[in-house]
């Protein structure tokens, strides 16, 4: 596929980190990109910065993913481009003893669910409903109808001590690629999966300067946090090469997460 003016993007989680700098990517390219995100002010600034749009969206949400991909087509038309980079991250051990009192907890089933519902399901909902759309359209001259790139991460193979909840959902991103990507192949949909590494996130932005040095120092090459251009430059690829299709690549820096 070949991004200019002719194509639609939908960038989930384009109001910051990795969806932000996917979504101004794109938007250098010519294509047309619409921002989902719940972040109005912050969505609705970069929309007006790459001459996009910005769609209000809760992913967890059918009636809001469909009013949103509803409203982004009535202004680009259908999309051939959906790349879902929305998502959480949250910290709690299967079981966990609290220091001052020794009190054993379990995990806590609204925190774990909430991770599934927004980083699996969500991905899903809007992989789903995206494709449901692109199978309208004709096929371009290589037969494509479009392409889907979800983001998962390497805690889906390596997750961490406290990332049960993490891990789980990311991986569960990461076992529907192949599968998904079959379902879909007839109809000239390709299916690909990026797992980022540690990367420069806003969340990453608030961590101590020590911490951060000490991360960037544990990547193997090269030694430095992975950044929103660079999984955008992955993102461009997978566009260009219509042969990678159904595939879940590392984007690290060769890092393997130690167990904390």
């Amino acid at each position: 596929m070949k991004l200019d003016s002719s194509i639609a993007a939908v960038v989930t989680g384009g109001a910051s980190g990795l969806g932000e700098g996917t979504a101004r990517a794109i938007a250098a390219t010519g294509a047309k990109v619409a921002l989902f995100d719940l972040n109005e002010d912050k969505g609705e600034a970069i929309a007006r910065e790459i001459g996009g749009i910005f769609c209000k969206v809760d992913v967890t949400s059918d009636e809001d993913v469909a009013a949103a991909f509803a409203r982004a087509r009535a202004a680009h038309g259908q999309e051939r481009l959906t790349v879902n980079c929305a998502g959480i991250a949250i910290g709690q051990k299967t079981v966990s003893r609290k220091r001052d009192t020794g009190e054993i907890r379990a995990h806590d089933m609204a925190a774990f669910e909430r991770a599934v519902r927004i980083n699996l399901f969500g991905t899903f909902r809007v992989l789903s409903q995206s494709a449901a759309g692109m199978m309208t359209l004709e096929p371009m001259a290589d037969g494509e109808r479009g392409l889907v790139v979800n983001t998962a991460s390497v805690a889906a193979q390596d997750g961490q001590i406290g990332q049960a909840a993490y891990s789980a959902s990311k991986g569960g991103v990461y076992a529907m690629t192949l599968p998904v990507a079959r379902d879909l192949a007839q109809e000239g949909i390709r299916v690909n999966t990026i797992l980022p590494g540690i990367m420069w996130t806003p969340m990453m932005a608030g961590m101590d300067q020590k911490v951060q040095d000490a991360l960037a120092a544990a990547i193997p090459f090269p030694s430095r946090l992975g950044t929103p251009a660079d999984y955008a430059s992955l993102v461009l690829e997978l566009v260009r090469n219509v042969y990678i299709n159904g595939e879940c690549i590392r984007l690290d820096g060769a890092i393997r997460l130690a167990p904390r």
